[in-house]
C-alpha cells in the first residue's frame, strides 16, 4: 500500500492504494497521527486507489477518527469502490464513516 499525504491549511489528504489490510493498516495509523501531530487534525482519506480492506483496515481508519477527534478535528473518507463500501456496509461503520463520493465533496463545510 502507498500513501501520499497533502497539506492543505487544517485539512490533510491521505490518498492511498492497493490493499488496506494488517499489513497496511499500521501505515495508514501512522499517516493520520503525522498528520495530526503536524496541526491537521481535519482529514480526508481518498480511498479510490483502494480495491480491498479487512478488518484490519477499518480497525485503522476507526483509530485514526479518534485521533482527529481528540484533536478537535474529524475524518472523513471518499471514494469508496464497491467492496470497500460492501464491508462498512456489513458492519454498520458506514455510520460512523459516511462514504462521500471524491474529497471535495469530503471536506465540504471545512
Amino acid at each position: 500500500m502507498d500513501i501520499v499525504s497533502t497539506g492543505r491549511g487544517r485539512m490533510a489528504v491521505l490518498s492511498a492504494s492497493g490493499r488496506l489490510n494488517m499489513v497496511a493498516a499500521p501505515q495508514l495509523k501512522k499517516a493520520v497521527d503525522e498528520a495530526v501531530a503536524g496541526g491537521h487534525p481535519r482529514i480526508v482519506v481518498d480511498l479510490s486507489a483502494v480495491d480491498f480492506i479487512d478488518s484490519s483496515g477499518l480497525g485503522a481508519l476507526i483509530g485514526g477518527l479518534k485521533s482527529a477527534r481528540q484533536a478537535s478535528g474529524d475524518l472523513r473518507i471518499s471514494g469508496a469502490g464497491e467492496q470497500v463500501r460492501t464491508v462498512l456496509g456489513l458492519t454498520n461503520l458506514d455510520r460512523i464513516l459516511k462514504p462521500y463520493a471524491d474529497i471535495e465533496e469530503a471536506s465540504h463545510g471545512w
